[in-house]
C-alpha cells in the first residue's frame, strides 16, 4: 500500500526548486521519491527491508478473471 504525505513549504522555494528542476527533465515528486528510497536504504536495517519486502510480495493480489471471462469456458491445449 502507498501513502501519501505532504510537506509545508514557502511558495517561493517551490517554485525555485520546479523551475530548476524542469530544466533538468525532473520533477520534485520523482526526486523526492529518489531521497526517500536513499533515506529507507540508510535507515531501515537491511533485515527489516527483506521482511518487508517478503510480505509485500506475498500480499500482491492474484490475477482475477473478469466476470466476462468467467462467462466462457476455459480452452484446453490439443482439444
Amino acid at each position: 500500500m502507498r501513502k501519501t504525505i505532504s510537506v509545508p513549504i514557502d511558495e517561493g522555494r517551490l517554485s525555485a526548486i520546479e523551475m530548476y528542476l524542469e530544466q533538468k527533465n525532473s520533477t520534485l515528486a520523482a526526486e523526492l521519491e529518489k531521497y526517500i528510497e536513499q533515506l529507507y536504504g540508510k535507515i531501515v536495517p537491511q533485515n527489516v527491508r527483506d521482511y518487508i519486502e517478503m510480505l509485500a510480495a506475498s500480499q500482491k493480489p492474484r490475477q482475477r478473471r473478469s466476470a466476462a471471462d468467467k462467462d466462457k469456458p476455459e480452452q484446453q491445449d490439443g482439444v
